[in-house]
């Protein structure tokens, strides 16, 4: 092969090559060209669609812009113009945005923030956890909804429809804004302190000209699915429901926990309502409080959910119709701690179940102040509740004296008793008028024994009240028990049985056996009494079994402390202090007195009556 056949080779060879190349590349630069069209067109038609589908005055803007990118990309006139028609069609668009979240936090909580609606998304108690060692939520994702109903000219908006973004964020605090297009903002700033109390503040910005001037108010609507937090389903909703408090009323009042489906109206002046569980809630202050009425509130409880409850509030805060209107509110997340509560000073430590105002003092002054002074230097509680079960039996030491004092002189008249009841038969009447002339012969009362008893019955009601509501007990172990606020089971079978429930309480079954122990040892004086009576005071230890199966593991360890600490103070009492035989000496020397019984007021006011009626007032004293 010559020199030119190799040349023209070579030649040949780059030409084809460089077609090849040529053709290869054009076919690449058609393809892509083709892609991009199509992703064009897609795009296109996907604006025309979503212009279409505007339905709102905030995304008058979007649209805009969405039609400018339509023209931008080669959209013929009639497409267009079917993007306009769409556009003028609408009054608002909300212009769909990823969710974002936002998280302020300090030592006790921390809340994490939403974009969609700007409210609180997630709230979590830091040193508490759910019965399960989960967080302790009391607001999970998804499950809080807090918005305002603005009423614009044009439309009325939800602001849980808005998107906001973050205007400013530290670490204890956050601001929230959302900007209208056309002017105008809200803001919602969020400043957490040292624990639980949030400062909320609302701002509407330039909205007055906006707004209409025929609504008056902005509607706001606060409902939350209420999580589990305790072991038991059943008895968490049992106390939990909604309180509230009128500002110028020191009382607070309530939906009934009990009910499946609960509402209530309320006036003017709300001061605060609270979402009330067994130990924590979230609660909106208005420190103020609303001048508006017609506020509603509402507890809905479904057996077949897995929360505790659905609250809902739903009331109107005035508009103020300046450039800068601003409303100061207040949330609290966190414990129902009493000392804690208190100090807020806003009457939320009520919420707190401490028993009848008659009774509840017992709490607030006594049981309360000892109980927090004891745990300074004990870390168990089951000690504690030993501690404050021997003071409180100190402090009634003397009228369970006088009480044991009594029962001892009715034990030694038994047999006395006993022959009159013979003698009588089975005539009650007979019987009873026997009884009272033998203990008034004998310096005796036969209600001697049950006065000093209700010396106690303050204390008992109180400390009723106390134990299930009180946070401290929460999760504290001692001996069997893991939580002294529930019911301790040593034995479950997983089925509900009338009565009992799914469980077995070890302390609830000591408490009931010491109660019926002592029913016993009391049984050997009561001569006077007929068996129906002592039938119903046997059945007693046992309807408090069943009573208190599920109730707080720590309020049926008081009790089986306090029963026997009266045991022992009994023993005492019978081996050191009281002398029955001197006793007995004593009320054989009264017998043989002549007893001049005078009349007390109430058989004098008897007497004047019957002398009124005619009748011979002798005969009452008989």
């Amino acid at each position: 092969m010559d020199k030119n056949s190799i040349i023209g080779y070579i030649l040949i060879f780059v030409i084809f090559g460089g077609w090849l190349l040529y053709s290869s590349n054009k076919q690449e630069l058609q393809q892509k060209e083709m892609a991009e069209a199509q992703e064009m067109e897609q795009h296109r038609l996907d604006s025309i669609a979503e212009v279409e589908r505007i339905d709102s005055l905030a995304e008058v803007a979007a649209a805009a812009k969405l039609k400018e990118a339509l023209i931008k990309e080669g959209a013929d006139t009639n497409e267009v113009a079917e993007a306009l028609e769409a556009l003028h069609e609408v009054e608002e668009v909300v212009e769909e945005k990823p969710e974002q979240l936002f998280t302020i936090g300090n030592k006790e909580l921390k809340l994490q923030f939403t974009s969609k609606g700007g409210i609180v998304n997630r709230a979590e108690l830091l040193n508490y956890k759910r019965s399960d060692s989960t967080d302790l939520l009391l607001i999970e994702p998804g499950t809080n909804k807090f918005s305002y109903s603005i009423p614009l000219k044009s439309d009325e908006v939800e602001t849980s429809d808005l998107d906001f973004e973050v205007k400013s964020q530290s670490e204890s605090q956050i601001v929230l804004v959302h900007n209208f297009e056309g002017g105008g903002s809200i803001e919602q700033e969020y400043t957490l302190g040292e624990k639980f109390l949030v400062d909320y503040k609302l701002r509407l910005i330039d909205l007055q000209d906006k707004i209409h001037k025929r609504s008056q108010v902005l509607d706001v609507n606060w409902d939350m699915d209420i999580p589990l937090q305790e072991k038991a389903m059943k008895s968490e909703r049992d106390v939990s429901t909604v309180y509230y408090k009128y500002k110028s009323e020191k009382g607070i009042d309530y939906l009934s926990p009990r009910g499946d489906e609960e509402e209530d109206k309320l006036l003017a002046g709300v001061h605060w309502v609270s979402y009330k569980q067994q130990f924590f809630m979230s609660t909106l202050i208005f420190p103020e409080g609303l001048d508006e009425s017609g506020a509603q509130i509402s507890v809905v409880k479904d057996e077949n959910s897995e929360y505790v409850g659905k609250m809902s509030t739903n009331l109107s805060v005035p508009i103020g119709f300046t450039p800068f209107d601003e409303h100061d509110m207040q949330l609290y997340f966190g414990p129902n701690h009493y000392q804690t509560l208190k100090k807020l000073d806003i009457g939320l430590e009520r919420t707190i179940e401490l028993g009848p105002k008659i009774f509840s003092w017992v709490n607030k002054l006594i049981v309360i102040p000892i109980f927090n002074w004891l745990s300074k230097f004990i870390s168990s509680y089951g000690i504690i509740i030993l501690l404050l079960t021997l003071f409180i039996k100190l402090v009634l030491i003397v009228p369970m004296y006088k009480s044991y004092l009594s029962t001892a002189k009715m034990r030694i008249l038994k047999p006395e008793l006993e022959a009159i009841k013979e003698k009588t038969g089975g005539d009650m009447t007979k019987m009873q008028q026997e009884q009272m002339k033998l203990y008034k012969k004998v310096g005796v009362s036969p209600f001697g024994g049950c006065l000093p008893q209700l010396v106690q019955l303050p204390i008992l009601i109180a400390l009723f009240r106390f134990f299930p509501s009180s946070i401290e007990l929460r999760q504290k172990s001692f001996l069997w028990a893991d939580d002294l606020s529930t019911y301790d089971a040593v034995i479950s079978w997983g089925t509900d049985i009338w009565l009992i429930g799914d469980h077995l309480s070890l302390f609830t079954l000591l408490m009931a056996a010491s109660s019926l122990l002592y029913t016993i040892y009391n049984q050997q004086s009561s001569a006077g009494m007929n068996n129906q009576m002592k039938y119903i005071m046997y059945l007693m230890p046992v309807m408090l079994f069943f009573w208190f199966n599920s109730y707080a593991a720590g309020l049926s360890y008081y009790y089986f402390l306090a029963n026997m600490i009266t045991f022992g103070q009994n023993f005492v009492f019978s081996k050191w202090i009281v002398d029955e035989e001197k006793i007995r000496k004593q009320m054989e020397a009264n017998k043989k007195k002549k007893v001049t019984v005078k009349p007390s007021r109430f058989q004098k006011k008897l007497e004047e009556m019957a002398k009124k009626r005619g009748v011979d007032p002798k005969q009452l004293r008989r």
